[in-house]
């Protein structure tokens, strides 16, 4: 497996642990410390157990959205090495109906570390959703 499809496959199971909400799961797809920049506000995750905490805490923000389900409508490799691949990612949230009601178009970044391909790095932007 290449570097690429070894990002890319940290990208698929994040979506689907994301989409199965199982917290552990989601925590394994990543690397540490996990970094992410959102709303103007930089979040330094230091473990997988911090993760999966605020990944739980998190359940009920989704919920409040109305969220059901997450689609990966497209990924691109930006920058590939040996053991760092920056991806664009397009991601659609849905309420269960299948409406979109956000649409981010995302940045990436996996990296290698001690042999586990995982997601380091996301920045995301909210775009206007398509109806």
């Amino acid at each position: 497996m290449t570097e690429e499809d070894s990002a890319k496959a940290a990208v698929e199971g994040f979506i689907a642990a994301f989409n199965a909400q199982d917290h552990e799961a989601l925590a394994d797809t990543l690397n540490y410390p996990h970094v992410r920049l959102a709303n103007g506000r930089i979040v330094t995750v230091e473990t997988h157990e911090d993760f999966v905490e605020m990944s739980k805490r998190g359940k009920s923000h989704l919920a409040a959205e109305g969220w059901d389900h997450t689609i990966l409508l497209g990924m691109t490799v930006v920058h590939s090495g040996s053991d760092k691949v920056h991806l664009a990612l397009n991601i659609d949230r849905c309420h269960a109906y299948g409406s979109i009601y956000n649409q981010f178009e995302t940045f990436w970044i996996a990296t290698l570390q001690d042999g586990h391909w995982g997601i380091q790095f996301r920045s995301s932007y909210l775009v206007t959703p398509r109806r």
